[in-house]
């Protein structure tokens, strides 16, 4: 399988799903986790790793699973 149909497979997965109860403060805690032991690092491949996939997870959690398209229909006013 390429990888460009494993991820296409695993969006799709991810979108029917329903979301989980506190799915997003999981997902917060893990990101700030992460960006934590980023900041305490030593070697800098790994605070870089980690601070990439830190981040990663605050915005996820920040957005939910829609990400950015349903962060801009927020603000947009066209909630769906």
């Amino acid at each position: 399988m390429a990888p460009r149909d494993f991820i296409r497979k695993a969006r799709v997965a991810d979108d029917r799903r329903p979301d989980l109860p506190g799915e997003h403060w999981v997902v917060l805690g893990a990101g700030l986790l992460l960006l934590m032991a980023a900041g305490r690092g030593r070697s800098l491949i790994g605070r870089t790793v980690a601070g990439t996939l830190g981040s990663a997870l605050v915005g996820r959690a920040a957005t939910g699973r829609g990400g950015i398209e349903r962060l801009v229909r927020v603000f947009a006013g066209t909630r769906r």
